[in-house]
């Protein structure tokens, strides 16, 4: 590889901003913010909207459309 070219990759704290949830994990996002982790180091922090602690996927609490409504409503629009 070449030398100088690649940004740096290291520990980084992730953070969901709605639930709390903080994770530790490689990369190369840079941040003001850092944060003492669990083990006596000083990370930096990157707040993110959603992590796998809020996503409905992950939770279990994902809505499902419900499929033959719309169907019904695409044939009674068209004349179907």
């Amino acid at each position: 590889m070449k030398q100088a070219i690649h940004p740096e990759y290291r520990k980084v704290v992730f953070k969901d901003s709605s639930t709390g949830f903080t994770f530790l994990s490689g990369s190369t996002l840079n941040t003001d913010q850092t944060i003492e982790w669990e083990d006596g180091n000083t990370y930096p922090l990157v707040t993110v909207e959603v992590s796998s602690d809020s996503h409905p996927f992950y939770t279990g609490k994902q809505k499902f459309a419900d499929a033959g409504g719309r169907v019904d409503r695409f044939k009674k629009k068209y004349g179907m």
